[in-house]
């Protein structure tokens, strides 16, 4: 399975619930593990799940932007705008097994908060004249966008500029 496919997965688990703690996703990944006849690797698991994040797979969102069921001091897990949720095998009955209601992301709220983290991201990207991550960025600025009502020319004018940079200095 490749990592895209783990990642899409990880995320359809997710948009089973909406959003969920760290631990709450912990639990059902498990719980999946379990009723598809595996042996947890929870190193392996967080290490997927921290990939995921830092690839916009899924994407961390303050309670603040939570409608129902979240805690607002509490920080949760959503889909994120580079994902196509996939549904794993046996994953269906997680809700019922977590007993954890679905809770409603303010995409609104939650675009901005990706916004903030994009900026800081490129703003990263272009410092550490990674071309690669700066162009993984762009994509993902063009995703988010789609994604959020969230207007990010700001990160994208400064990643193009990188990109930009970058080819001219080849030339």
């Amino acid at each position: 399975m490749s990592e895209r496919e783990t990642y899409d997965e990880l995320a359809g688990v997710l948009d089973l619930f909406g959003a969920l703690t760290r631990e709450e996703l912990r639990r059902a990944l498990v719980e999946l593990a379990y009723k598809q006849g595996r042996e947890t690797d929870e190193t392996a698991l967080s290490a997927a799940v921290e990939d995921a994040v830092a690839e916009y797979y899924l994407v961390e969102c303050a309670g603040e932007a939570i409608d129902g069921g979240g805690d607002a001091d509490a920080t949760f897990l959503t889909v994120g705008p580079v994902a196509f949720p996939t549904l794993p095998p046996n994953a269906e009955d997680l809700p019922h097994i977590l007993d954890v209601e679905r809770r409603t992301v303010d995409r609104e709220t939650l675009g901005e908060q990706v916004h903030e983290r994009l900026l800081g991201d490129a703003a990263r990207a272009v410092a550490a004249e990674d071309g690669e991550r700066v162009d993984h960025l762009l994509d993902v600025s063009y995703d988010l966008e789609a994604w959020a009502p969230v207007d990010v020319a700001d990160a994208r004018t400064r990643l193009d500029e990188a990109l930009q940079d970058k080819s001219a200095e080849r030339q």
